[in-house]
């Protein structure tokens, strides 16, 4: 299949973004805004401002991990599945129309100007038409245009801004807030649109050299000049005229340049307004088009839409189809409501994005691994969802409702009446949601045909490596010595997208080959039975689960860290496989400690105990270790001490190693285990059961694994849970 030539450097990524925005954002907003909150309309740029922030770096993020075309649909797509990613891609196809719309509207006021006799919507039409053309023939044809257009527009800006300082009368500016709060975050809401542009070409990072770092950087820096002129330029408007002679003015910067330079100014202002504007509708088709595209990839639209012209190497339907939305709505809608639609259906994405952050960071899938990561997380993803729905809510109830059902309901029979028939994907929260497709025996396990596991054969011990072991090698030594001279099986699960082909992924890494030649050289060194397999899945909970029980393996073991710094919730694969798994499960935490010579195990005196006891058996009798099995009491049940030392010692007593038995007297037990195995190598427990809360508020399993000074292995009893527990 095609795919799309990357050519466009940080130059012109800061070029396309800004000229997404400069535009009507500018040349026309401040007119409409003026009549909703007075002279503060800068005041709203800055509050719409540091509402985008938290998106724009969000979706700086996403981008990286997935930079392919269609942007926010296809993260969307792959956090939510098809559905969302089916309502939130017409969505925003439809909210990047509507802006581009919105722009051919300021051009029409401003050509005005320059021809009073022409009919413009006709004219406008035209433009579109020319716009349409060249996105056809391809953008590499329109970036370097496009810095010159961006370069001319923030020129003239900044003139104005300056040369209309010295007129500036505070006179004009109060009272500041005449309608208040509420004014001012509905002037917030309505301009909002204009900052849509901002995260506009993450939708064409397919086509962006090295999109790792020059498209968070191209965001960033696009946001931050096009904020200093929108708050700077409306703020020495206001400034200079009365509200009354800017609110409902179409072109209120052609009337600032009139008094400013007279007719050549305003004239000189007029042009570079058309131009512009001309240029915002440019990239509005840019990246709108993209989305249909993505969409028709992902087979949720007709596939003539995903197609590349083999000339141009553009998608020309789904450009022919994006300009002809514009032309209809051009024609047939006011521009009061194409703004309003515009930044409702533009903050509902922004409010959807920062969610998309936490989840696919929560979820912890291996596939994502952004480059750039956003700053603050996840403090700023919190302020983001807060403060949009905030300017939401500042819109109106009555008008977000029609807002949202006007696409939502769309986007769902497009989904029910196509796109469901066409797609299986479930996207990560349906991967990690309820699970019972995992019991069911017949569904088949995803391995990629020249890299499937033997599952005909039984396993004593499966070691799955997940690719962030500290040390694989030291992991598959257990396995070897709790399989007990019988068959280990060592599986590398490497879990990539739904949208990936597995077949895609069937050569091996250089880290999958090393891997590979070092535990053939362990098996040879041991005289052990050990295979290696290199697995891809879609879904890794899923093909952990299965390949033990195909397998019938006694043990299943695997390194996890836990809880990590930066993560408040954790949803990973281990808490489901502990309650459902019907074979014995270690989960280990590898502390860098190389020789095993002195073992602390810790006994609750549950169901855990036997295994645990039986696992530092047979981990002694390897590396030749000492065993100190030790059970913590509480102050009151001092009385009992010599009762519960001679229980635990007739507990203990199936152990052959050298052992003994101590008895800690302690109400903090975890802190006081983790102080006492500084003087140990490995320290093993039985694993506590694992609940919804310990997503959120984590158990003891991470603390201790997590302040441990020597090496931690939790062990779990087989056990076998109904469907019910589902």
């Amino acid at each position: 299949m095609k795919t799309l030539e990357r050519r466009l450097g940080l130059g012109s990524v800061v070029a396309i973004s800004i000229s997404a925005m400069l535009g009507s954002g500018i040349f026309v907003l401040p007119g409409l805004a003026a009549t909703v909150t007075g002279p503060s309309v800068w005041l709203a740029f800055l509050c719409a401002s540091f509402a985008v922030l938290p998106a724009a770096l969000s979706k700086s993020e996403l981008a990286t991990a997935m930079p392919t075309s269609g942007g926010t649909y296809v993260y969307l797509e792959r956090c939510f599945g098809p559905l969302v990613g089916t309502v939130a891609g017409l969505g925003l196809w439809i909210s990047l129309l509507l802006k581009c719309t919105f722009a051919l509207v300021g051009f029409g006021a401003y050509l005005k100007v320059l021809a009073p006799n022409a009919d413009l919507k006709p004219m406008s039409l035209g433009i579109l038409g020319f716009i349409v053309l060249i996105n056809i023939l391809g953008v590499g044809k329109v970036s370097g245009l496009l810095i010159i257009v961006v370069l001319s527009s923030l020129g003239l800006l900044t003139f104005l801004g300056l040369a209309s300082t010295p007129s500036f009368s505070s006179d004009f500016m109060t009272p500041l807030l005449p309608e208040g709060f509420v004014g001012l975050a509905s002037a917030s809401a309505l301009v909002f649109v204009a900052y849509a542009g901002v995260t506009k070409v993450a939708a064409i990072a397919e086509e962006i050299r090295d999109p790792q770092k020059n498209l968070p950087r191209g965001i960033l820096l696009s946001l931050l000049v096009v904020t200093v002129i929108y708050a700077g330029v409306s703020f020495v408007l206001l400034g200079n005229f009365p509200v009354s002679q800017i609110a409902g003015n179409l072109k209120p910067l052609h009337t600032l340049s009139f008094k400013i330079g007279g007719d050549f100014l305003a004239t000189l202002t007029a042009v570079i307004a058309v131009i512009t504007m001309s240029s915002m509708s440019n990239s509005g088709i840019l990246a709108a088009s993209r989305f249909p595209f993505a969409m028709a990839r992902d087979h949720l639209l007709p596939s003539i839409f995903g197609k590349l012209n083999k000339t141009f190497l553009t998608p020309i339907w789904s450009i022919i189809l994006s300009g002809t939305i514009v032309a209809i709505v051009l024609v047939n809608m006011d521009v009061n409501k194409i703004v309003k639609f515009a930044s409702a259906f533009m903050l509902l994405i922004y409010l959807v994005e920062n969610l998309t952050v936490i989840i696919l960071r929560e979820t912890r899938v291996k596939w994502y691994q952004p480059t750039y990561k956003s700053l603050f997380y996840p403090y700023t993803q919190i302020f983001g969802i807060f403060i949009t729905a905030a300017l939401l809510i500042g819109m109106g109830t009555t008008f977000l409702i029609k807002a949202t059902l006007s696409i939502c309901i769309p986007g769902l029979l497009l989904f029910l009446l196509y796109s469901r028939r066409k797609t299986t994907r479930k996207g990560v929260i349906g991967i990690r949601g309820r699970r019972h497709d995992l019991l069911e025996d017949q569904v088949p396990i995803e391995f990629p045909q020249s890299h499937s596991i033997d599952l005909s054969k039984d396993a004593n011990v499966v070691v799955s490596l997940f690719g962030q072991e500290r040390s694989p090698e030291m992991l598959i030594e257990m396995g070897v010595a709790l399989a007990e001279h019988g068959e280990c099986e060592v599986a590398h699960i490497t879990e990539v997208p739904e949208q990936t082909d597995l077949r895609d992924v069937l050569e091996e890494s250089g880290e999958i080959r090393s891997l590979r030649r070092r535990i053939i050289a362990m098996a040879l060194e041991k005289k052990e039975p050990i295979t290696f397999d290199p697995v891809a899945s879609h879904d890794l909970t899923k093909t952990v689960y299965e390949i033990s029980q195909r397998m019938h393996c006694h043990w299943l073991l695997v390194e996890w860290k836990g809880r990590s710094a930066g993560n408040f919730t954790i949803d990973n694969p281990i808490g489901w496989l502990k309650n459902h798994l019907e074979c014995h499960f270690g989960i280990f935490r590898d502390k860098g400690v190389r020789y095993i010579r002195r073992i602390l195990c810790h006994l609750k005196n549950d169901h855990n105990d036997k295994i645990v006891i039986s696992t530092a058996s047979h981990l002694a009798e390897v590396n030749k270790a000492d065993i100190v099995f030790i059970r913590m009491i509480k102050e009151e049940e001092k009385g009992r001490l010599q009762d519960i030392e001679q229980e635990t010692i007739q507990t203990t007593k199936s152990c052959e190693n050298y052992h003994s038995v101590l008895i800690e007297v302690s109400d903090t037990p975890i802190q006081t285990l983790t102080e006492l195995s500084i003087d140990y190598d490995l320290l093993i427990f039985g694993s506590s059961p694992y609940h919804f809360w310990t997503n959120i508020f984590g158990n003891h399993d991470d603390i201790v694994m997590a302040k441990s000074a020597c090496s931690a292995l939790a062990v779990q009893a087989a056990t076998k849970r109904s469907h019910d527990l589902l």
